[in-house]
């Protein structure tokens, strides 16, 4: 009849295969047993009909809810709304929905937003935290998202420690060598990964000098760190900043100080956000892929749903070099040795 809702009957005609091919195509099922041409022309039949599976329904069928729990520290960074979309394109692409839970680091254990969290969720997806905040959801499997990946549950991280590499031996090919850390005041292991990358890095450069001072993970927080650093005996010519809001906070500290960035002072951050683009100058950090995190996490987690054991994944960052760094002053102090 006129207007009605196309069927997967329809699409299996219009593609020319059976009813059970469009149901493993469109579940996400199909790779080796339908060649990819049949499973595009099966996707091409559904694109042109207009055809949306039915999920409610097969989720009756199947037992499951096809919905997962993605756990993020805070809603108000950008970099988590990057993670979002990358796990949110892959899901939809297998016929999931994602519900967003925000959970701070100082909230304490995870309390579940659902009366019945096994009748609500298939799965979870954890970002930033520590595996301690899905232990209120028992026999839920979990994926960890940068989270340590000497851990019980399958994770899929970015190589922090690589990153903080880098960032120090660009620092030390200008001259650094006082480098001051603004630390994220956060007890997870991607943020302890990054100081003691960072510090053995500083420490292995000659007359190398690592010193640290941790703050909330907001620009105030990185302002107070950054100038409990610059007040010091024999002040950095550097900071490292564990994200790029912090780095913010440390370009206001170098204000407060009468200090320009580069020329005074050297800052960098990390994750490559927008706003390293936004800063004046523009701030040399680490760009973290962090969409790809959120589709490499759901792809891991999909295939543990399947009764798969996924293996433990690196993502690599790369350094962005702009215009917030360059060699450090002559300190009249050390008779016009840089950065000594």
């Amino acid at each position: 009849m006129p207007g009605a809702r196309p069927t997967s009957r329809d699409v299996a005609r219009a593609a020319g295969v059976s009813q059970s091919t469009v149901s493993l195509v469109l579940g996400g099922k199909w790779e080796g047993r339908i060649s990819p041409a049949t499973a595009g022309a099966v996707r091409a039949a559904a694109d042109r009909l207009g055809y949306r599976p039915n999920l409610a329904a097969r989720s009756l069928r199947l037992g499951t809810t096809r919905t997962v729990l993605l756990m993020i520290p805070t809603l108000s960074a950008p970099f988590f709304g990057a993670v979002h979309a990358g796990a949110a394109r892959v899901a939809a692409e297998h016929g999931f929905g994602i519900v967003v839970l925000p959970w701070p680091d100082d909230a304490g254990p995870a309390r579940s937003p659902f009366a019945a969290p096994h009748e609500a969720i298939d799965g979870i997806l954890a970002s930033s935290l520590a595996v301690e905040a899905v232990a209120r959801f028992p026999g839920t499997p979990a994926v960890m998202l940068d989270s340590d990946p000497a851990g019980p549950t399958p994770t899929v991280d970015f190589d922090v420690a690589g990153g903080m590499a880098a960032l120090a031996a660009h620092l030390g090919a200008l001259g650094h060598r006082r480098v001051g850390h603004v630390a994220a005041a956060i007890d997870q292991w991607t943020f302890r990964a990054r100081g003691e990358a960072l510090a053995a890095a500083v420490r292995a450069l000659p007359g190398g000098s690592y010193r640290r001072a941790a703050g909330p993970l907001t620009v105030g927080g990185a302002r107070a760190a950054a100038l409990g650093l610059l007040d010091a005996p024999d002040p950095p010519t550097a900071l490292v900043c564990d994200d790029d809001a912090m780095a913010a906070g440390a370009y206001k500290a170098a204000r407060a100080r009468g200090l320009a960035v580069p020329g005074d002072l050297s800052v960098t951050g990390f994750d490559d956000d927008q706003l390293a683009t936004a800063l004046e100058p523009e701030l040399t950090t680490v760009r973290l892929p962090a969409a790809e995190l959120g589709a490499r996490g759901m792809a891991a987690l999909l295939e543990l749903l399947g009764g798969g054991a996924p293996a433990p994944v690196s993502l690599p960052g790369r350094l962005v070099v702009r215009g917030s760094t360059a060699p450090p002053p002559h300190d009249r102090r050390t008779g016009g040795i840089p950065g000594a």
